[in-house]
């Protein structure tokens, strides 16, 4: 895997996957992480399949939950499909409340 990102105690990584984030991700964080994994994502052929693992984030956060929607339309742009989220039970339960989950491949 190689780093994109590590600032705060926030871990951004792009692998054979996909993207990777670990860390309590909170809005001071949220750009700079955004901007790194949409970059990475920009860069991927059209009709790449990968997964954006977000399991790694233990604290609830829209800004979590932002990073994840603006990774979402950059794949879009792109022409890159995501195969599946993967999401911390936290953050699993806050895109549920928000209606989210519907919207996004989610892994069991």
């Amino acid at each position: 895997m190689s780093r994109l990102l590590e600032r705060g105690g926030i871990e951004l990584e792009a692998g054979p996957e996909g993207l990777a984030v670990s860390g309590d991700v909170d809005f001071d964080i949220a750009a700079p992480l955004a901007e790194a994994g949409s970059a990475w994502i920009a860069g991927q052929p059209a009709g790449t399949r990968i997964v954006l693992d977000l399991s790694g984030v233990e604290r609830v956060s829209s800004a979590a939950v932002s990073v994840l929607l603006e990774w979402t339309r950059q794949s879009r742009r792109a022409g890159v499909k995501i195969r599946e989220v993967r999401l911390s039970a936290p953050l699993a339960r806050l895109t549920r409340v928000a209606g989210l989950d519907e919207l996004l491949p989610l892994a069991p």
